[in-house]
């Protein structure tokens, strides 16, 4: 007899999450019996899922805010996306040992080559936090800039991928695809100076009950853009992936995220 999947979401907040719904539209698409629940959680919360996963009776955790440093720590080892991002937000046991990975990395990478985008556009990050990092490992092998308002963060942050042009925050790359990893957006707020002005794409990481305005702008001026909600489905695709083995049904769960 198969056992239930069970996987869960470890945060706070945590009560605004689309993955629960996310996923479970996957388990039933896919005909698997499982659950997928929101946990609210702090480090008490965490080390215990940490103990479900060694003790089986949890096969997979996504993490998210503030528990991404600690969850690293709780790790005994790293996929190279993980180690090479300097983050971590799912985890897995395998092998006697709990696994930290990045589905960051994986949804920049499918992002980054989806045929809505020029193949060979600069890509111009924004942001200096883990998202940003995790972006900059993803986006390997393209020519990349790092736009942020701390330069010094932005030089630690390049220092994990290649070759990486550091710019302020304000300043435009031509023909580049944007991808914000900041949070601006979230709560209204427009993209600084004319980043999008000169721009071929952009791939928004921010996202709301309604489009941010730079997805909004990119859309009314016919420039390519994929949102923080498809964005969130591709992490999720790539930790459904990395669970079970199986290909997530990735329209299916597209589909369900944009009816909440």
């Amino acid at each position: 007899m198969v056992e239930p999947l069970r996987l869960a979401v470890l945060g706070d907040p945590i009560a605004h999450s689309r993955s629960p719904v996310i996923h479970m539209a996957a388990m039933r698409h896919l005909g698997i019996d499982g659950s997928y629940e929101a946990r609210l959680a702090g480090s008490p919360e965490l080390a215990r899922a940490v103990a479900e996963l060694r003790e089986g009776s949890l096969q997979g955790a996504n993490i998210t805010m503030p528990l991404k440093e600690e969850a690293a720590m709780a790790c005994q080892t790293l996929t190279p996306e993980a180690s090479a991002a300097g983050s971590v937000n799912t985890l897995r046991f395998r092998s006697g040992m709990v696994e930290g990975h990045s589905t960051d990395v994986m949804a920049t990478r499918r992002a980054v080559a989806d045929p809505r985008f020029d193949a060979g556009a600069p890509i111009l990050i924004l942001g200096s936090g883990g998202a940003a990092g995790a972006a900059l490992v993803g986006a390997g092998g393209r020519v990349t800039y790092l736009a942020a308002r701390n330069r010094n963060r932005a030089l630690a942050l390049a220092r994990r991928g290649g070759p990486v042009g550091i710019l302020s925050l304000q300043v435009p790359v031509v023909g580049a695809v944007v991808i914000n990893a900041t949070p601006l957006g979230m709560e209204g707020e427009s993209l600084p100076g004319e980043v999008l002005e000169v721009a071929s794409g952009l791939i928004d990481l921010a996202y709301g009950d309604v489009p941010t305005p730079a997805v909004t702008w990119a859309r009314e001026s016919g420039v390519p853009a994929l949102d923080g909600v498809e964005f969130l489905v591709l992490q999720a695709a790539a930790s459904f992936e990395w669970w079970t083995g199986i290909e997530a049904p990735y329209d299916v769960m597209l589909e369900r995220a944009r009816k909440l």
